[in-house]
């Protein structure tokens, strides 16, 4: 999971930033190892109808819909011939959707719809990229509904994937997506993802600016995941009880999952 591909991003991305050297070289090794990159609904697909897949598979993926996506990453990916998805956040890009709040310069629909000829899928992310599980059941499908309108009506199609903002989801949030249509969805997890997660819950694991390239060859390859990604998961699962209660205080229930 990537965001931001840039070499001085904003401050609010710098920690999940990576530079385009760095990701040269993470998609390098990929190419080396013998790695075939996969759409999210590619390998989606294959689970669920139980079909053979490429020689180690592997998902590259970008949330929020950065411009570096687009200024760095893209001719990386096209020279290794590299599938991935780019989820973005419809209220964030510039155009005729963008309601402000953007973290840092964002990609346009003319570089969404070039990333999308070149062989890349397009996936929602939200329209403003709130916390989806802490809204009121008329604004999740709001967020949900705004996104895949707006992707269809830029793109000619809607989108068949679905990235939680924050990777925050609760069997709430999931029915609402499924219900827009939505076939697969990624949450963040840092972890391999795997089929019994079932296809509106996969894992991923986070590339950040201080990924050296040793770790990402950890990360890829499945070795010592549970160590470089201890305190995440740890704050992850604290912060999910967290924000469970709060929701169930706010709408006076019992927490959802």
């Amino acid at each position: 999971m990537y965001h931001a591909v840039a070499h001085t991003p904003a401050a609010a991305t710098h920690g999940l930033s990576v530079t385009p050297e760095a990701f040269a070289e993470q998609m390098d090794l990929l190419g080396d190892r013998g790695f075939t990159p996969l759409t999210t609904a590619q390998l989606a697909a294959a689970w669920r109808c139980r079909g053979a897949l490429p020689r180690r598979p592997v998902l590259i993926t970008f949330d929020d819909g950065y411009e570096g996506v687009h200024r760095h990453a893209l001719p990386v990916l096209t020279k290794h011939g590299f599938a991935s998805t780019v989820f973005v956040s419809t209220g964030w890009l510039r155009g005729p959707d963008d309601c402000g709040g953007a973290l840092d310069t964002m990609l346009d629909w003319d570089q969404v719809r070039e990333i999308a000829a070149a062989g890349s899928e397009i996936g929602g992310h939200s329209h403003t990229h709130p916390q989806l599980d802490q809204l009121a059941d008329d604004q999740l499908g709001f967020e949900v509904r705004h996104c895949t309108e707006a992707i269809a009506g830029q793109l000619g199609e809607p989108p068949v994937s679905f990235a939680f903002p924050y990777g925050y989801s609760t069997r709430r949030v999931r029915r609402t997506v499924r219900a827009a249509g939505y076939m697969q969805s990624l949450a963040v997890g840092n972890a391999l993802a795997r089929r019994r997660q079932g296809p509106y819950a996969l894992e991923r694991l986070t590339v950040r600016r201080r990924t050296g390239i040793e770790e990402f060859e950890r990360l890829v390859e499945g070795r010592a995941i549970a160590r470089d990604f201890a305190r995440d998961r740890a704050l992850t699962k604290g912060y999910a009880l967290v924000r469970g209660v709060r929701r169930a205080l706010q709408a006076g229930r019992r927490p959802d999952r």
